[in-house]
C-alpha cells in the first residue's frame, strides 16, 4: 500500500522533472449519441454505413453512438431532445419528430410534391429549400444539417385497394401530414410506435400501413404481414434531414464537421440507388405481395385534392406559401422540360 508520506516523498522528487518536461495527454474523444428513426434492419441501410465510415475515419478523434427508433426517446419526441441536448444528432423527417417549424409539414411525404427520389436534393440544393430549413432550425435552437430522399409512399395491405372507395375506413399507420391529407378519402391515420406496426397489422390493429415503399416493407418484415402493395403512390420521394444539438455541433472541430458532412452526403447516395434499384426488383421478382392499381382517371382525382390541399397549407403561414411556391414553380418545371423529368 502506498502510504501518505511516501506518496508525498514521491511526488516531491517528480515535481523538478515534471516541471522541466511536461507530460502529453492525448485528448479525449468526443462522444456523440445520435437516434435515427428506424429500427434496426432499416437503419442498416439508411444510416448505419455512414456512421460506420465516420467513426473509421474519425480515428479515435470523435465516436457517433447509433441508436434506433425510440430507444433513447420516441420518435416524437426527437425534436425536443436534439433541442435541449440530451441527444447529439438526429437523422429524421420534420413531420415524425414534431418540429415546431413552419416546414415540419414537408417533411416526410408532402402530398405529390416529387415524382422522383431525385427531386429533393434539387428542391434543397437548387431551389432554395436548404435556406429555409436552416433558418427555421435556427428560431427553434436546432443546427439543420442536410436533406436527402428516401423511398415513394404506397399503402401496403391485408386486403386489396382496387378502387378509392376500397380506402374508405382503412386504419393505416402513416405520417401526420400524409394522413391529414388521405383521410379526405376515408382513410383512418394511426400512430404507433415503429416497432409495434408488424405485430398491429398481425392483431387487426391497423389494416395496412402507407410508411414507405415495397423496399421497406420487405426489409423490416411488413411483407410478411400484408399481402397487397398498391402501385399507386402519395409522394415519389420521403424527405428528410440531419439535425444537432447547436452545441454539440460548435464543439466538433471544422475537419470533422467536413467528414460528418461527407458521411451525409454518403448516405443521401447510398439511399438514392438502394430504393431505386429496390423499389423496381421487388415489384418484378419479390414473391410476398400481391400488385394492385386504382385506375389513372381515378387517381387523378387524388393528384387534384393534393394541389388544393396545397393551397390549404399555404395559406396558414407566410414561410409556408414561400415553400409551396417553390414546390408548384419545380413541378412546373419539370413538367415543361418533359421526357425524362416528367411522363405527361
Amino acid at each position: 500500500m502506498t502510504t501518505r508520506r511516501k506518496f508525498l516523498t514521491t511526488a516531491a522528487i517528480a515535481a523538478p522533472a515534471a516541471l522541466a518536461a511536461p507530460a502529453l495527454h492525448a485528448q479525449a474523444p468526443i462522444k456523440w449519441r445520435l437516434q435515427t428513426y428506424a429500427g434496426p434492419a432499416l437503419g442498416e441501410h439508411v444510416i448505419k454505413p455512414s456512421i460506420d465510415a465516420f467513426n473509421k475515419v474519425a480515428a479515435g478523434q470523435m465516436e457517433i453512438e447509433l441508436f434506433y427508433a425510440d430507444q433513447l426517446v420516441p420518435t416524437s419526441e426527437l425534436f425536443r431532445a436534439v433541442q435541449n441536448g440530451t441527444i447529439d444528432a438526429v437523422q429524421s423527417d420534420d413531420d415524425s419528430m414534431a418540429s415546431p417549424t413552419d416546414v415540419t409539414v414537408f417533411g416526410g411525404y408532402f402530398p405529390f410534391a416529387t415524382r422522383y427520389s431525385l427531386d429533393v436534393p434539387v428542391l434543397f440544393n437548387q431551389w432554395g429549400l436548404n435556406k429555409i430549413w436552416e433558418e427555421e432550425y435556427d428560431k427553434v435552437g436546432v443546427k439543420w444539417l442536410s436533406a436527402g430522399a428516401w423511398d415513394p409512399c404506397h399503402f401496403a395491405t391485408k386486403e386489396p385497394i382496387n378502387s378509392l372507395a376500397d380506402l374508405n375506413g382503412l386504419r393505416v399507420f402513416t405520417f401526420p401530414t400524409a394522413g391529414r391529407f388521405m383521410s379526405k378519402f376515408g382513410v383512418v391515420p394511426v400512430t404507433l410506435p415503429w416497432e409495434d406496426i408488424e405485430v398491429a397489422v398481425q392483431t387487426g390493429e391497423l389494416d395496412g400501413i402507407a410508411w414507405s415503399g415495397i423496399t421497406e416493407d420487405y426489409t423490416v418484415g411488413w411483407a410478411d404481414v400484408t399481402n397487397y402493395f398498391l402501385t399507386n403512390n402519395i409522394s415519389g420521394a420521403w424527405a428528410g434531414s440531419y439535425f444537432a444539438n447547436p452545441a454539440s455541433w460548435a464543439a466538433v472541430p471544422e475537419h470533422l464537421q467536413e467528414l460528418y458532412k461527407l458521411c451525409m452526403d454518403s448516405s443521401h447516395y447510398y439511399r438514392q440507388h438502394w430504393y431505386w434499384g429496390g423499389e423496381a426488383r421487388l415489384r418484378t421478382e419479390g414473391t410476398k405481395m400481391e400488385l394492385t392499381t386504382i385506375p389513372d382517371a381515378e387517381w387523378a382525382t387524388v393528384e387534384a385534392a393534393a394541389r388544393d390541399f396545397w393551397d390549404e397549407i399555404a395559406a396558414e403561414s407566410e414561410t409556408k406559401a414561400k415553400v409551396v411556391q417553390i414546390i408548384k414553380d419545380y413541378n412546373a418545371s419539370m413538367d415543361r422540360a418533359g421526357r425524362p423529368y416528367r411522363y405527361n
